[in-house]
């Protein structure tokens, strides 16, 4: 549920800002409803070769190390794809020429805040890291089944993706399709 046009900002803040507005309830009385938004969230599988190559970092304040695909917040006045293309450069030093959205969720329904992720194939190394001061980030390359494994353990940050790897592991056609679309040259 997006936030209404009538909603008033309250709140400010550095990723997180907050909104309220006055819902007429069933009965016809008023009640204050509150919508936190921030920016959208961008996340990048690559994919280089037969490989997939992922992040194994450190954040403060995180517990850590976990594994991750690359990917932050979309920045102001950029388009989702830009915002990718940005942080995997960032964090990874790396370029893609195919890329692809493969889903795009909402995950909490008090949150105006959607994550993308995208499929970036042909990944090639352009660049030096540039990360933030927050950041540690170690590239590690694996194969498709290390990649499911990998997600589907407790030490993979991304929810979202990991519950989706779980359901298309339940399915073994569901998992050889996906592995398809990621390794889209090599079939």
């Amino acid at each position: 549920m997006k936030i209404p046009p009538n909603a008033k900002q309250v709140f400010k803040g550095v990723i997180f800002d907050v909104y309220q507005w006055q819902q007429e309830m069933f009965d016809g009385s008023f009640e204050t409803f509150e919508r936190v938004k921030r920016p959208h969230t961008l996340e990048v599988i690559a994919v280089k070769g037969d490989k997939i190559i992922i992040a194994e970092q450190e954040q403060p304040g995180m517990p850590g190390p976990i594994f991750t695909v690359f990917g932050g917040r979309a920045e102001e006045g950029e388009t989702e794809l830009e915002g990718a293309k940005r942080e995997l450069l960032d964090e990874a030093g790396l370029d893609s020429d195919d890329w692809e959205l493969f889903k795009t969720v909402e995950p909490e329904a008090k949150i105006d805040w959607k994550i993308h992720y995208f499929i970036a194939r042909n990944c090639k190394k352009i660049a030096e890291q540039n990360l933030e001061p927050g950041e540690k980030i170690t590239i590690k390359e694996v194969t498709f089944e290390e990649f499911v494994k990998i997600v589907s353990e407790g030490h993979f940050w991304g929810s979202d993706l990991a519950l989706e790897l779980c359901r298309i592991r339940l399915y073994p056609e569901k998992l050889e399709v996906f592995r398809k679309k990621l390794f889209k040259k090599l079939f």
